[in-house]
């Protein structure tokens, strides 16, 4: 009798209370779905399922565009200016990336969100991002600069990678594969950006700030993405949370890049005549051609080597982490690739060329699998000038923003087919044996339309190289409580949020089973 008057007394005292309770549970029952797509909540939008999602945001995406037919909008929050249009329909990708590419910038809200990049070649628009485009092609394209990529990549294989492994196998500790990939590549893009090797993976694993910043950077991205501008202006001006990571991560990169520019110019100025074939040297020689002197050259020099570090870096390390977890899940596959490596010997040396690189077909088709199930860079968004209708028959409202999920459009049966979440080489090659291509607004991990990558030629030269140096030698061992689906990190790089752990061990040749493979 007691319990019962105190329930009857609290309730006439916090009418207020009850009242909101009772209204948000009508909310609830009101707005809530039952078909499994995220609810937009009045005020807060779909932001309450963001929160929730976070830890799981690329397959949570996937799961609501595949109950809603690979399109889906996503209501706003309170601070966030519009609704998102979240999709992975090649059509519409088609039609924003290439079709309509005048119509759907980068928009302000990637100026904010990358505001790390400056003014770079992934951030610019109209005739300042088609003059760095087309420059960026040229070079890229150079023959002096790609023949000394190849070498400056087999040196650090030889003086780096394999005598690292080497020591791994003999001791057999157990590695982070993925931080040792990370730290590759990362030398790899300083040599070809800037000439110089940081020593990134020398044996006893240094920090280097400069990589850790560009971690840290590219991890607060993603969160300036979904929290709400109103709370990011407030951190900012407290110099507490995201922001000050992300000022802090600035401070470095810029420092970092600073010291790199800096080391380049004296070496330049001290060695006569000489003639370099780094990316920083070439833009530097045609200052003329940029038109700017002075701290807005500097400037220039430091957006563009950033970006070409974050695409360079960023595009190998992640794709050969999942791509060498894929082959652990998949031993039929490594025995062809190593079949098609003996099959295909180098030349001369022990290094295969471009060309020679060019042969491995199935290699080939194993990473462009790879790339199809875990994608670098996992989405992109474009925000529009002009309302406009996609050809899934959603309707863009001018600024509004058009989310693709890559990671998700790799996992849709309309567009793979039923098997498109098994990992299958085979679906890359004719009944002859030749490579398939795909289209690139279905095949997106490295963009689509007039922003396609220009490194993807490159990108996948170094990958052969890495692996056809490591597969023959070493067998890699996931360690067991990584092998069964290593969770994606949240950041706009499609990294492993904890690694991938491996045993290291040298690899027993056994011909004849290479005999059967090749003859089979």
């Amino acid at each position: 009798m007691d319990v019962v008057s105190w329930v009857r007394g609290f309730l006439g005292e916090n009418t207020e209370i009850m009242a909101s309770l009772a209204c948000f549970l009508l909310l609830f029952l009101w707005f809530r779905r039952w078909d499994g797509l995220p609810t937009s909540w009045p005020v807060i939008g779909t932001l309450p399922a963001l929160c929730v999602n976070t830890g799981r945001m690329h397959e949570w995406m996937t799961d609501f565009l595949r109950g809603a037919g690979m399109t889906y909008v996503l209501g706003g929050s309170w601070g966030t200016p519009v609704d998102v249009i979240v999709t992975a329909d090649p059509a519409n990708v088609a039609h924003v990336f290439t079709a309509n590419f005048g119509n759907y910038p980068k928009g302000e809200v990637y100026a904010r969100v990358f505001s790390v990049l400056g003014d770079g070649i992934l951030k610019a628009e109209g005739e300042w991002w088609a003059f760095q485009r087309r420059k960026a092609q040229a070079l890229l394209s150079d023959a002096r600069f790609l023949a000394a990529v190849a070498a400056s990549t087999a040196r650090k294989l030889d003086e780096g990678l394999v005598p690292l492994l080497d020591g791994l196998a003999a001791s057999g500790a157990t590695v982070d594969l993925q931080d040792v990939l990370m730290r590759l590549s990362f030398d790899l893009t300083t040599m070809s950006v800037f000439g110089i090797d940081r020593g990134c993976l020398a044996a006893d694993f240094p920090h280097v700030p400069f990589a850790a910043a560009m971690d840290e950077a590219e991890e607060m991205v993603v969160y300036r993405y979904i929290t709400p501008v109103p709370w990011l202006k407030l951190q900012r001006y407290l110099k507490i949370g995201h922001g000050q990571r992300m000022s802090e991560a600035r401070r470095v990169i810029d420092a970092s890049i600073a010291e790199l520019i800096s080391l380049r110019r004296e070496r330049a100025a001290n060695v006569t005549g000489e003639a370099g074939t780094d990316l920083l040297a070439l833009y530097m020689a045609c200052q003329a051609e940029v038109g700017k002197v002075g701290a807005d050259f500097d400037r220039f020099l430091r957006d563009t080597t950033l970006t070409l570090m974050l695409a360079g870096r960023d595009t190998t390390s992640s794709t050969l982490t999942w791509f060498f977890w894929l082959l652990h899940k998949h031993p039929d596959v490594e025995a062809k690739i190593l079949a098609e490596l003996r099959e295909h010997p180098p030349g001369a040396g022990h290094h295969r060329t471009t060309t020679e690189l060019r042969c491995l077909v199935y290699l080939h088709a194993a990473l462009s699998e790879s790339l199809r199930l875990y994608p670098p860079t996992p989405f992109q968004h474009k925000a529009a000038a002009r309302p406009d209708t996609l050809p899934s028959g959603a309707t863009v409202r001018q600024s509004q923003i058009v989310v693709v999920s890559f990671y998700s459009m790799g996992r849709m049966e309309a567009v793979w087919g039923k098997d498109c979440l098994e990992f299958r080489p085979e679906r890359w090659l004719t009944a002859a044996g030749r490579f398939r291509h795909e289209p690139s607004h279905k095949f997106v991990a490295f963009n689509v339309g007039p922003r396609t990558c220009l490194g993807r030629d490159l990108a996948f030269s170094q990958m052969k190289a890495v692996i056809a140096a490591v597969l023959p030698q070493f067998r890699l061992e996931v360690a067991a409580g990584f092998a069964a689906r290593p969770k994606p990190k949240l950041s706009v790089i499609l990294y492993m949020k904890d690694g991938l752990v491996v045993t290291v061990h040298k690899r027993q040749e056994d011909r004849s089973s290479a005999a059967t493979y090749i003859s089979s």
